[in-house]
């Protein structure tokens, strides 16, 4: 794949962020700071107050499921063999990511604030931000569901929700499926929460991750190779 254009904008060297654990703020958020910051190994983290500047970070210590460690727990594989859910990319992405916004958060207010959900919808219509959906399908109803970011070989996982049992872990058992036959070699998860754990996320360092990722990144996935991928035998 030929690498996408990537806007000139001036992010501070990430190594240096991540070693020193400075966070880079800006007034705004935009399609284009989107682009730049993942290509760099930041995403924004916003502490819920509209009020205040973005925070753009790069961690010390990163949430990474390397694919070919991705393991899906037995739980999750008898759900997905009584066929309760149906995994749909891209048909509802605003409504994910709005009732990902929901869902409470140990550290208090969400993070995805109107400012964060206006800004990955546009990047989600700009090609790079994809939903994975559990569907019910004797309801037809969304179930639960995750986005992330696609940058080539790395996925980058936002947030996830469930409106039914078991259907958030449906949808990260279908997008590490994939993924893996896609050839994509991490899945960053940002942080370790007891659900990715039990999938094989682990910390490693934000130096590491930031010395690998321009051998990885490249154009993101389009809808299309997602669902051939999907549904590939």
């Amino acid at each position: 794949m030929a690498e996408p254009s990537i806007p000139s904008l001036i992010f501070p060297d990430a190594a240096e962020c991540v070693r020193d654990r400075k966070t880079f703020y800006t007034d705004y958020i935009t399609v284009d700071l989107l682009k730049a910051a993942y290509w760099n190994g930041y995403f924004p983290w916003p502490d819920g107050n509209p009020q205040h500047k973005i925070p753009w970070v790069s961690p010390h210590g990163r949430g990474i499921i390397p694919l070919e460690c991705f393991h899906v727990p037995h739980t999750v594989k008898r759900l997905i063999k009584k066929n309760t859910f149906e995994l749909r990319i891209d048909t509802a992405f605003e409504d994910v990511i709005r009732t990902c916004a929901t869902v409470p958060r140990a550290e208090g207010d969400t993070w995805i604030t109107p400012e964060i959900i206006r800004a990955y919808t546009e990047f989600y219509r700009a090609g790079w931000a994809h939903s994975f959906e559990a569907w019910n399908k004797e309801t037809n109803t969304l179930a639960g569901g995750l986005y992330g970011i696609s940058i080539g070989k790395v996925f980058a996982g936002e947030s996830m929700f469930f409106r039914e049992s078991g259907a958030s872990k449906f949808a990260l058992a279908m997008l590490g499926e994939t993924l893996q036959k896609l050839g994509v070699i991490l899945l960053d998860t940002q942080m370790v929460t007891p659900t990715t754990e039990l999938f094989g996320a682990d910390y490693y360092s934000g130096e590491s991750y930031i010395e690998i990722l321009p051998k990885l990144r490249d154009t993101p996935f389009t809808t299309q190779q997602l669902r051939n991928a999907l549904n590939a035998k």
